[in-house]
């Protein structure tokens, strides 16, 4: 039988490579690597080694020492690996020295972001946003081993503007940034005048770490169609619905998920994206509680929240994907500590996490626990529409059983 060769792609190879800090401990610096393999795969890339270096921090010039560096060019030429990946972002002068150095294309964790973002943009507004934020990271690395703009070549890392030659002035791109500030602003208008329009119904937001399931929880939610799969930021554009849980109305949002070093270009463009959290009444926290680090990604995405908006609002901890928890049963002989792995449900929700105010475990997928959740939603908006909307509050509770006034 003759293999279909399209469809049998090879993925381009990757490296990754970190540094430990003393602050870091070797399950994180190891959890950080999956993440990041995770990015690369998401880009489309296959990682085929992870180098570690164990430094009180970076070196300025090459990120990594020489000796490290030349262990990782070695692996790099019998191995016939072309791109190589580093868990930060790399300051100018250390990408043109590691380039200068590896001969191969150098790309860090803001570029590798950016590059998914740029795959995912749909709509004008986020193929704007991610272009603003990918010509701001391209200005001061103007100096690069990269084609013209009008050959652009393939692969990861090459998705967008591109980049002129070393000497082309660095007005074009300044100008560039300019414009695209330009177009932002009033798309970004355009935005506003939506959220305005929408009246003065509950908002409520969907935020969390990426890939935490908030589009399959709008989905099932809002009973819409918004795309969600099991890949890192596949949603860019808020996405904003009218639902309705019994008889109480409001808008509901799916946002962009949080990451940790998220690009600070990418925070800034993606403004008005934000603001769907900041305008929101309720927010709805989602969080992978099968995930081992999700602690840390609550910590991530409570960090910037915090950042993008300073005022206390109601917030409900959604522990999503318990289905997915793995539940190892515990020996009646073993007299071990329990640990994460022997927890049931309900030890769970014995836990930090059962105690942190507004929270319920749920699996959006398989709606698990639904009814409670929709029941929690319920009564924290509520609440919030009562005393936005006293008189239609105070008609719907005068109505008895039968349909009338009592």
């Amino acid at each position: 039988m003759i293999e279909n060769l399209s469809s049998q792609k090879e993925l381009e190879k990757v490296v990754l490579v970190s540094v430990k800090t003393p602050n870091v401990s070797d399950a994180q610096v190891e959890e950080y690597l999956d993440e990041l393999a995770f990015l690369a795969e998401t880009a489309g890339a296959e990682p085929v080694a992870r180098f570690i270096q164990k430094l009180a921090m970076p070196d300025p010039k090459t990120f990594v020492g020489s000796g490290k560096l030349r262990e990782i060019v070695d692996y790099m030429k019998v191995h016939e690996v072309q791109t190589i990946i580093f868990d930060d972002e790399l300051s100018p002068s250390q990408l043109r020295n590691l380039e200068r150095e590896l001969k191969v294309l150098v790309l860090d964790r803001t570029n590798l972001i950016l590059d998914i973002f740029a795959r995912r943009a749909q709509t004008a507004h986020a193929k704007t946003q991610v272009e603003l934020a990918q010509y701001q990271y391209l200005l001061p690395r103007l100096t690069r081993m990269w084609t013209h703009l009008e050959r652009q070549r393939g692969g990861i890392g090459m998705r967008g503007p591109g980049e002129k030659e070393i000497e082309t002035d660095r007005r074009i791109i300044r100008d560039k940034i300019a414009k695209l500030k330009v177009d932002l602003k009033k798309i970004d208008k355009q935005m506003a005048t939506q959220r305005q329009n929408r009246g003065k119904l509950v908002r409520v937001a969907l935020v969390g770490y990426t890939n935490v399931g908030k589009s399959t929880l709008m989905n099932v939610l809002s009973k819409s169609e918004v795309f969600a799969e099991n890949k890192l930021f596949a949603t860019l554009d808020t996405t904003v619905r009218k639902v309705v849980v019994d008889n109480v109305p409001f808008l509901l949002a799916d946002t962009v998920g949080f990451i940790r070093k998220l690009p600070h270009h990418l925070v800034e463009s993606f403004k008005s994206t934000l603001d769907e959290v900041r305008e929101a009444d309720v927010l709805l926290h989602v969080v992978d509680v099968s995930h081992p680090g999700f602690e840390q990604q609550i910590e991530v995405v409570t960090k910037t929240l915090n950042e993008i908006d300073k005022r206390e609002k109601p917030t409900v901890l959604v522990f999503n994907k318990v289905d997915a928890y793995s539940f190892v049963p515990k020996d009646e002989d073993d007299l071990s500590p329990k640990t994460k792995a022997n927890f049931s449900l309900e030890d769970l929700k014995d836990t930090w996490m059962g105690k942190q105010g507004d929270c319920i475990f749920i699996s959006a997928l398989n709606k698990v626990n639904f009814v409670e959740f929709k029941k929690l939603i319920y009564g924290t908006v509520k609440e919030i529409h009562a005393q936005r909307f006293p008189f239609n509050d105070y008609l719907y509770n005068s109505y008895n059983q039968e349909g009338e006034v009592e």
